[in-house]
């Protein structure tokens, strides 16, 4: 097995950047065609969108948008290029939401995140993602016969019989979330089974430092990835362990909560994803993930944008004095003082009294009157009174919150 899946995982940024100037064009064409995009992207000149800088200019299509659209056009919105009857699979995850699957090569990526786990021909995969509804046990089935793998069917539950076939069948490779695995472990070294299994590729859950511990501990080498029902792999980690590598079949944006901005490099974000395939196209589909750009390549010799991983939820709106705050009118706040560099809201309790405290990031001193002088543009934006704190440019945290909640629920 080679090191690289393909030979775009090594292109130089000037190569990646050509085939972006050609694939997005034709990407955005072909979502503009569809009728689900007929509103945000009907007056958009595809030729014109060739990078990142001219992608942030289009409208952000959040997780709710697609809801409303599938409501009003089931079972997908009007935003697939295949008739329902067109595609392999129909999925439905919680919302509901309806996600097409196809059976092309690698359709959903996950072929480039298992070879990067050594996964490939002569391996059998014990596939405990679920099969059922969702498509996340399709979606690693896929990938194991984009490498050449072959695949136990397991979906998760009946840990026993998930043992014994391990055993049985000869697994040398697991997928599936990664507090999994250890159950089976530790059930098969219960019935007393020796396992052959090497390698896992993990996802849908946090891998911590621990517990990938325990299984190098056990000879297991184990590796994330960062995917989604709607979007398949995003990012993936390599046996460098620095970062998650954007996958090449998506263009990954970091934006500030609640907008379409893009964030200054290594700033905390959410993340947001246009998809090249042509059956599917998302167009800057925003996840509700807060992530961060690293700076450099991986040391693997893969050479495209590396993301730190999950880092918390974007979608933070609060409810503060009955009322709800949310990100979006945080955003707005930050709009109308160009000398605001970036605000935090934050909840507390006094008492049993909800208190508002905002925090300003400004260019401007914290001189007497500067809290008055924000006033009515929090009342404004936010439609609450609160105590307004002027800190200098880099006093927040680097950390994607635009609204923080500190009152204690016990």
């Amino acid at each position: 097995m080679g090191t690289y899946f393909d030979t775009l995982e090594t292109r130089s940024a000037d190569e990646r950047a050509t085939a972006m100037s050609r694939d997005l064009p034709r990407q955005i064409a072909v979502a503009q065609a569809l009728p689900g995009y007929a509103e945000s992207l009907g007056g958009v000149e595809a030729a014109a969108i060739t990078g990142p800088a001219a992608l942030a200019a289009l409208p952000v299509l959040r997780k709710s948008d697609l809801g409303r659209a599938q409501k009003a056009a089931p079972p997908f919105g009007g935003l697939t290029a295949l008739p329902v009857g067109g595609f392999a699979h129909i999925f439905q995850s919680p919302g509901p939401i309806y996600e097409p699957g196809g059976q092309g090569h690698d359709w959903w990526r996950a072929g480039r995140f298992l070879h990067a786990c050594g996964i490939g021909k002569g391996d059998i995969v014990q596939n405990c993602f679920g099969y059922h509804l969702t498509p996340a046990g399709m979606i690693f089935e896929n990938g194991a016969r984009a490498v050449g793998a072959a695949v136990l069917p397991a979906g998760t539950g009946q840990t026993e019989l998930q043992a014994t076939a391990a055993h049985d069948v000869g697994v040398t490779a697991y997928a599936g979330t990664p507090d999994y695995l250890k159950v089976i472990l530790d059930k098969a070294e219960e019935m007393g089974l020796p396992l052959k299994i090497t390698k896992a590729a993990v996802g849908g859950g946090a891998l911590f430092p621990s517990l990938r511990q325990e299984y190098a501990d056990r000879g297991i080498a184990c590796l994330q990835c960062y995917a989604t029902a709607d979007l398949g792999n995003i990012a993936y980690e390599s046996a460098a362990m620095e970062g998650m590598i954007v996958d090449e079949g998506v263009i990954v944006e970091i934006v500030r909560p609640g907008t379409g901005d893009p964030v200054a490099p290594g700033e905390v974000g959410e993340v947001v994803v246009t998809t090249l395939n042509p059956d599917y196209p998302l167009i800057r589909f925003a996840t509700g993930d807060l992530s961060a750009f690293m700076a450099g390549t991986s040391p693997c010799g893969r050479t495209n944008l590396r993301i730190k991983g999950w880092m918390g939820r974007a979608d933070q709106t609060t409810k503060i004095k009955g009322m709800f705050v949310r990100p979006e009118q945080v955003a707005q706040l930050v709009a109308k003082h160009a000398e605001i560099h970036r605000a935090r809201v934050i909840a507390q309790r006094e008492g049993e009294m909800d208190v508002m405290v905002v925090q300003l990031e400004s260019d401007s001193p914290a001189g007497d009157g500067a809290s008055e002088h924000y006033m009515a543009s929090v009342v404004d934006a936010l439609k609450l009174k609160g105590r307004i704190e002027i800190l200098p440019r880099g006093a927040l945290p680097n950390d994607g919150k635009v609204i923080e909640d500190q009152r204690s629920y016990d």
